[in-house]
C-alpha cells in the first residue's frame, strides 16, 4: 500500500506542476480462429522502435467472452509457457506481432499469449490452471487485425492494486515532508471503456 501511495504523490504531483501528459496510441485489435475470438483496445507508446513496432502499455477488452485483466508484463512468459517471454509489440504493417506476441490474464484465470509463428502465422497459447508448461493449447488464428484508432494525452492507470483502492470514489491528498508539493490534491478516478482508468484533477 505504501507503494500505491508513492504513485498517488507522483500522479498528483505532476498534474499540479502543469507538466504535459505523454501523448500515447489507442487501437483498435482483434483475432479469431476455431474455437477463439477475442477483440479489445490496445494503448500503445506514441513512438515506434525501428522496425515499426509500438510498445503496449495497457489493454481492455475479452477472449472468448470472458474479460481481459491485465497486461502480462514485456520480459516474462505468461504463467505455464516458461521460458517464452512475450515483449508487447505491435504495428501497422504485417506482420503486426513478434514470436513473442503479446500476453494478459483473463477474469477466469487463463492466460493468453497471441504471437506470430513466422510464415505459418498466428497462434494464441493459452495457458489454464495449474499452468503446466507446454500444456497449451496453441490455436492458429486465421485473422489478426490491429488498428491505431486515435491518439490520447492521457495515460491509463496501470496498477490494479491503485485501481481497486480509488475505483467509484474520490479522495484528497495532503503534503508530505519527503515530497515536493503543496496544497490538497483532490482527485477523482473517471473509468473510460476505450482507455481504462484516469486520474483527474477537482479545480
Amino acid at each position: 500500500m505504501a507503494f500505491v501511495g508513492r504513485l498517488l504523490i507522483i500522479a498528483a504531483s505532476l498534474l499540479m506542476l502543469g507538466r504535459p501528459a505523454q501523448a500515447l496510441l489507442v487501437w483498435n485489435w482483434s483475432y479469431s480462429g476455431t474455437g477463439v475470438s477475442a477483440s479489445g483496445t490496445f494503448t500503445t507508446e506514441v513512438t515506434p522502435n525501428a522496425d515499426g513496432f509500438y510498445q503496449i502499455v495497457a489493454i481492455t477488452g475479452s477472449d472468448n467472452a470472458v474479460t481481459i485483466t491485465g497486461l502480462q508484463p514485456a520480459g516474462t512468459a505468461i504463467p505455464g509457457n516458461a521460458p517464452y517471454a512475450v515483449d508487447n509489440f505491435v504495428r501497422a504493417a504485417s506482420p503486426q506481432l513478434t514470436v513473442h506476441g503479446f500476453g494478459f490474464s483473463l477474469a477466469n484465470g487463463d492466460y493468453a499469449n497471441p504471437f506470430y509463428n513466422g510464415s505459418t502465422g498466428y497462434y494464441e497459447y493459452r495457458s489454464v490452471p495449474p499452468y503446466v508448461n507446454g500444456a497449451g493449447p496453441e490455436t492458429p488464428v486465421s485473422s489478426f487485425s490491429a488498428v491505431i484508432a486515435y491518439a490520447s494525452s492521457r495515460r491509463p492507470v496501470t496498477s490494479s492494486n491503485f485501481r481497486r483502492m480509488v475505483a467509484g470514489r474520490a479522495g484528497c491528498l495532503t503534503p508530505s515532508e519527503h515530497h515536493n508539493f503543496s496544497g490538497r490534491f483532490c482527485f477523482r478516478l473517471a473509468a473510460d471503456a476505450a482507455n481504462g482508468n484516469y486520474l483527474h484533477p477537482l479545480r
